[in-house]
């Protein structure tokens, strides 16, 4: 006689402990966008500022009429002024602080939401960041993780682990479709670390390695970009803990290497959803996922065909209607990367003979001076002159406002800055001039002390 053989259904695997990591996690860089935002919101968009908000909504709402305000989506619509900048930010942090600390989760996390959507739909030039778009849409997806400390939605979850599969995914298909030679050749790699946006000193420690060892971090990226990740979706609890493992271990060396404000810091906690409680040491629990109202659902189910079908339909309708929202996203970097770096320099005069130059904070400018690590802050000024120099000023048309917010002596603007040569009169003329910077190597910061080479290659904008 044989026993009876009850087959007993495994319990769902729970993410308490993930969700719990994520929130914070998402609270922090949150925290560290609008710490950002504290020390440059004026200079960037305020009154006085380098692309004042206040003409931008004018503009606006002159040519686009009522369509304006889904254009620009911000709170500066019903007050624009310099003040109103200020009590942005500091909603912003304060939700950012609550959410770090657990309280109210989604209350907090609506009010970071539309305090940075504020400032990204007044931001014109400094908003152009895919980062942001990651942020903003990874935070309204949190909205759907139900209870404060009940088991996520499975659906909620995935959605997320869906964002950050199709960063890394999209990523990696942008470096093939681009017919970049330099991945194609695995030559990516080889001068990647002194023209980012804001290099560090590891990475001047990393360019000075050989060849093999750069191509073979650009055939990991690819391989990792367009394989690994796909282990991220897989059931199989070794194969989502192998991909966080190793994903990990790319965005650390990004980290290390350069300065991406908090884009690494946000696929790193994005990863932590690729582990149960289990795998947390938290245990699974014996309470259910939390339900989603039908509307949720509805909600969750159209972002997810949304950004699915963009993957084939950059332009399709829906997702080209919600882009100013940032809630929906194409993604993809580095498809093409930057052959050389050039830096662009601010410098007045009192007489019209001797130039002076305007110090930055954070850009590369003295040759003797290391490359810093500053993110998760963003310096969003400094980034875009990076950009600029790629193109012609016409384009950036930010450098010629600088210049005539700097002859103003603008305090905004000038706190863009780490120092006033001018401080007791403003100059008469400001030009922006055009250096080429490379690093130098192990054999020249010996004899010379620099870490930078540079040259002069002439005017920007007069």
């Amino acid at each position: 006689m044989f026993d009876d053989v009850v087959a007993v259904k495994p319990e769902p695997l729970t993410y308490v402990r993930a969700k719990w990591l994520w929130l914070r996690a998402l609270g922090l860089i949150f925290f560290s966008a609008f710490y950002s935002l504290w020390f440059q919101i004026h200079g960037l968009i305020g009154s006085r500022g380098v692309l004042p908000a206040r003409d931008y909504l004018v503009l606006a709402k002159r040519v686009a009429g009522a369509k304006a305000y889904w254009i620009a989506p911000t709170l500066l619509w019903v007050n624009d002024s310099d003040a109103m900048l200020t009590a942005i930010v500091v909603a912003g942090a304060i939700a950012s602080i609550t959410l770090t600390f657990n309280l109210l989760p989604r209350t907090s996390i609506a009010v970071a939401i539309v305090c940075f959507l504020s400032f990204i739909g007044a931001a014109q030039d400094f908003a152009s960041y895919q980062s942001d778009g990651m942020l903003l849409e990874a935070a309204f997806l949190s909205l759907f993780l139900g209870r404060k400390n009940a088991p996520p939605p499975r659906l909620a979850r995935f959605v997320l682990v869906w964002e950050w599969f199709r960063i890394y995914f999209e990523s990696g298909l942008v470096k093939i479709l681009s017919g970049e030679q330099q991945w194609r050749n695995f030559t990516a790699m080889d001068k990647y670390y002194e023209n980012g946006p804001l290099p560090t000193w590891i990475g001047w420690h990393a360019q000075q390695l050989p060849h093999s060892f750069h191509a073979a971090t650009a055939a990991a990226t690819l391989l990792i970009e367009l394989f690994i990740v796909w282990l991220g979706l897989f059931p199989s609890r070794w194969s989502r803990v192998t991909c966080f493992a190793i994903c990990t271990l790319l965005q650390i060396g990004i980290i290390a290497t350069a300065n991406y404000a908090f884009l690494n810091y946000l696929m790193l906690a994005l990863g932590v959803w690729l582990l149960d409680d289990e795998v947390l040491n938290a245990g699974r629990t014996s309470a259910r996922p939390d339900g989603l109202k039908p509307v949720l659902r509805v909600l969750l189910i159209a972002h997810l065909i949304t950004t699915s079908v963009m993957f084939f339909f950059p332009s399709f309708p829906l997702a080209l209607a919600l882009g100013p929202s940032r809630i929906v996203n194409n993604f993809g970097l580095f498809a093409v990367m930057t052959r050389a770096r050039f830096e662009i320099e601010f410098q007045g005069t009192h007489e019209g003979k001797t130039w002076i130059a305007y110090p930055f904070r954070y850009k590369p400018q003295d040759v003797k001076k290391a490359p810093g690590i500053y993110a998760p802050y963003q310096p969003r000024f400094d980034w875009n002159l990076w950009f600029a120099s790629l193109g012609p000023p016409e384009d950036n048309p930010f450098v010629m406002n600088t210049e005539s917010r700097l002859m103003e002596g603008s305090p905004q603007v000038l706190e863009l800055f780490a120092g006033n040569p001018f401080a007791e009169q403003p100059p008469i003329a400001v030009r922006a001039v055009l250096w080429q910077y490379w690093f130098t190597t192990r054999v020249e910061r010996a004899r010379t002390g620099a870490w930078w080479n540079r040259r002069l290659v002439g005017l920007y904008a007069p």
